[in-house]
Formats: C-alpha cells, structure tokens, sequence
C-alpha cells in the first residue's frame, strides 16, 4: 500500500502560525505536501514525488487525505501531476467531490465547454475580478470550487485566494453582528445591456419558467415589459457544515455600485438603472466605510501565486474566497463546481 505524507491531519492549526514541516520521503511515498509559502498554511501544495502520476487515479486512492487537508486549510493546489485536458478534470473534481452542478442564476458570463465544465469567468483581460465566495449572493451554493489551468497568461492573471474565516475576524465584532443581524439584499436589473439578461441568468426564454425558479428561491420579482428586477435577502456570515467556523460569506463589497469605475457609476446615476446593487438586508444604504473596511480585510489577507500549465486548484467555497487580476496574452482557465450548500 502506498502511503502519503500527512502529520496529525485531524488537528486544526492554529490560524497564522502554521510553520514548513519537513515531510520525509521513503522510496514507497508518492507525493510530497507543503504549504506553498512557510509563512502561512493556505494553499497547500500537493506534488509528484515520481513522475507520470495521474492526478485522477492518485486522488481516487487519497480522497479522505484530499478531504482532510481541505477541511483544514481551505485550498490545495496540485502542481506536476499527469492530467490529461477536459476530461480528466472533470473526472478529478467528481472524484474528490461527486457530481458536478449546473451553472444556474450566474452573475458573470461562462462558456460551458464539456458536461458541468466552464471556462472562468469572461470579463475584460484588463479588469480586476474582487475576492468572492461563489454565488454567495445566494442561498445555495457550491461546496467545493475547483480550476485548472490549461493556459496561463504571458503576464498577470493570477487568481487571489483569501481565507474566509480569516477575514471574518479581521471585521469589527460591531461590524459582523449588524451584518449578521441585517443579512443583505441583493438588487439585479436585466434588460439595460449593461450586464448578463436574464435569458442568460435563468437559461430559459420563458418568463413562467422564471418565475417558477424565483418563487423556488425565495426571490422576489418585477416584470416592466421584457426587464425584469429581482430582490433577495441573503446570508452576510454563515457557519461552515462541517467544521463549525464562523465566516465572511456575501458579495455585498461586489454587488454594490462603489465596485463600478467612478466614470460608469457616474453615467448611470444620470438616469440609467443600476444593474446590480447591494443594500442592508431591511433596504437601508450600506455605509461605504462599511464596505471600505470589508476590501481592506480582503486585502489583508490576499495570497498570489503564479499559475503554471496542469495546476488545479481545489477550493472548499465556504473557506476560501477567489478572485481574478488583470491579465496579458491568452489565458485559459476551466472551472468546476460540485456538492450543493446552502
């Protein structure tokens, strides 16, 4: 039986103060597992220690190990292992986290490229994509959030992480409780041209079919001839199923107008709707010193690394936040999404 290099993974670091461990290597160890910088836990960086090591197969014979590691730090990136396009991502992220979920009631633009793959998210190469959980703007969401690289880009375009629980307790305790209190209400206009329609957020050109989904969800809506507006209040700070930490989970820093360039915000506000705006969950404005100090603990806690050809990342969507930096040269990312939460 092949072993894989793990001290104590059912002991919980202590956030921050996570040191390199020197992992020995017998001639029967397959991988070696790190932690990408000395100074902090997140990623974890999982590697062949022979080459011409599926990751698929691997995976299937490590996936508590995988499980494990995630639940602890919050992402692993797997680095040099044989992977084989499309397919065998696709059939990595069902290994380690089962059946993969539809891209439903999205905020950004995808491609679906094979089954419940998609490339990432489709913005300008020159615009910044901020730190977010996955359709935390809802009330279900993916669990488990993987990428692949199949092209990374001559320069730029890495992915920040950040972890989620980390953040959280960079807030204010006064911050979160109101948060926690007021919850947050997402507000989406479709029909300006300024955003995804909702053909596109609801894959239907049937408006029942829409308000099905919407009375489902427990979203609120309004037709004016073919636009539409919908309404939901959501969760600001939720607690993760498995390991029972509290997190900062919402996108209210993204949906929020003071995310637009001055000069977009500007035009709209002659007369246009807003696409998109986030307000407290009873619709009062949220103060931009409110918002100002959720992009700093962002900030704080972002962590970069240089994408490499083959590299996948597996993210748990709860822990962990992801965004995207501006980018040069073609740049091709697939993306992933699998085991449903709310």
């Amino acid at each position: 039986m092949t072993r894989s290099n793990l001290s104590n993974p059912t002991t919980k670091p202590r956030m921050g103060s996570a040191r390199r461990k020197a992992m020995s290597l017998s001639q029967t160890d397959l991988v070696t597992i790190n932690p990408l910088d000395p100074s902090r836990p997140l990623p974890y960086v999982i590697q062949p220690a022979i080459t011409d090591l599926n990751l698929v197969s691997w995976a299937a014979s490590h996936r508590d190990l995988i499980t494990q590691h995630l639940r602890r730090v919050g992402g692993i990136l797997f680095r040099n292992f044989q992977i084989k396009g499309t397919t065998d991502f696709e059939q990595f992220v069902q290994t380690v986290a089962g059946r993969l979920l539809h891209y439903s009631f999205g905020s950004t633009p995808r491609t679906q490229v094979q089954g419940q793959i998609y490339t990432s998210t489709e913005y300008p190469a020159s615009e910044v994509i901020p730190l977010h959980n996955e359709m935390a703007y809802t009330r279900n969401w993916p669990m488990k959030i993987a990428f692949f690289c199949v092209q990374p880009a001559e320069s730029g375009g890495v992915t920040p992480i950040a972890d989620s629980r980390r953040i959280f307790q960079r807030l204010e305790p006064t911050l979160r409780d109101h948060l926690r209190d007021q919850q947050i209400m997402y507000i989406r206009n479709y029909g300006s041209g300024l955003d995804l329609s909702w053909q596109q957020v609801f894959q239907t050109h049937d408006k029942t079919d829409v308000e099905a989904y919407c009375q489902k969800e427990g979203i609120e809506w309004e037709w004016q001839d073919d636009c539409l507006t919908t309404r939901q209040v959501c969760q600001a700070i939720a607690t993760h199923p498995q390991t029972g930490e509290a997190v900062w989970f919402n996108q209210a820093h993204l949906f929020h107008i003071s995310n637009l360039k001055p000069t977009i915000r500007e035009a709209l506000s002659l007369g246009e709707v807003f696409p998109r705006n986030a307000y407290y969950g009873n619709g009062d404005e949220i103060e931009l010193a409110v918002l100002d100090a959720i992009r700093q603990a962002y900030a704080s806690e972002t962590i970069e690394f240089t994408w490499q050809a083959g590299d996948v990342l597996l993210l748990d969507n709860m822990l962990v936040a992801h965004g995207r930096m501006p980018f040069k040269g073609d740049r091709k990312m697939l993306v992933g999404m699998a085991e449903p939460g709310s």
